[in-house]
């Protein structure tokens, strides 16, 4: 019978990268970080609720709507329609049509 080994040690950790940052490259400079982000079908949002503004990058375009009174906090299913496929957005008050928002900037 052969005597046991001796144990090998741990080899060293290597540190944790930190989490990426919301990709803020599409997305006009001047505003505070966004609430909410997100994509769907092709269309990307960010909301930002300081400035009351909602930033939609759809068919390469970029473009900026005031939100009023509007939170939103994400954008739901959409189909395409006559507006072709003009999203729409939930909010504390339901779903809000983009052609229902002001276009500013």
């Amino acid at each position: 019978m052969q005597a046991m080994k001796p144990m090998k040690g741990m080899a060293p950790m290597t540190p944790m990268t930190p989490m990426s940052e919301p990709d803020r490259s599409w997305w006009p400079s001047g505003l505070s970080n966004p609430s909410s982000t997100g994509g769907q079908n092709g269309v990307r949002y960010a909301f930002f609720p300081d400035q009351r503004r909602l930033v939609v990058e759809q068919d390469g375009k970029v473009r900026q709507y005031d939100t009023g009174t509007h939170r939103i906090s994400g954008v739901s299913q959409q189909q395409q329609n006559a507006e072709g496929g003009a999203p729409t957005f939930a909010s504390q008050d339901g779903p809000v049509n983009l052609s229902s928002l002001k276009q500013v900037g």
